[in-house]
């Protein structure tokens, strides 16, 4: 009877390791790092002055009371103002993710898809035509014959 071997736990390792994942999500990491530093200028270069222009430039100032006394770390406060800007930076990095990466990927690769259903189609058409030039000689062959048999014929 044979026996199953077990992989052993490096081997497994280095399967795992290996695997086009491992490696995708990794470069998602990095990317996302250094789109992490973009965003960040980008609100604090852009939208926290234009959100200053109305109020405060920062945004974690913003916050409303619960209790009856607020003054300073005492009662409840909301801080919906760094909610706010939280949200904003991810609008901010989904739009620029989408804009700058996701858009112009998929139109390339749609673009790629498209020349290679092209290709195909290119292929087909000379491949059906070869198909017909091989039948017109093969009719022209078969009259030629048949011609020749009725002239022998007489």
């Amino acid at each position: 009877m044979s026996e199953k071997k077990e992989p052993s736990l490096w081997e497994g390792f280095k399967a795992f390791l290996m695997r086009g994942n491992v490696v995708d999500l990794a470069v998602a990491v990095v990317i996302g790092a250094a789109f992490t530093n973009i965003v960040n200028a980008m609100v604090k270069g852009i939208v926290n002055p234009v959100v200053g222009a109305i109020g405060t430039k920062n945004l974690d100032h913003y916050s409303s009371c619960l209790s009856s006394t607020c003054q300073g770390e005492q009662g409840i406060q909301i801080l919906w103002g760094s909610v706010l800007g939280a949200a904003m930076s991810f609008v901010i990095t989904a739009a620029i993710v989408y804009f700058l990466m996701v858009l112009p990927m998929a139109k390339y690769l749609a673009r790629q898809e498209a020349r290679r259903k092209a290709k195909e189609g290119t292929q087909e058409v000379m491949e059906v035509t070869e198909l017909e030039v091989l039948k017109e000689i093969r009719d022209a062959l078969v009259a030629q014959r048949g011609a020749g048999h009725d002239q022998q014929e007489r």
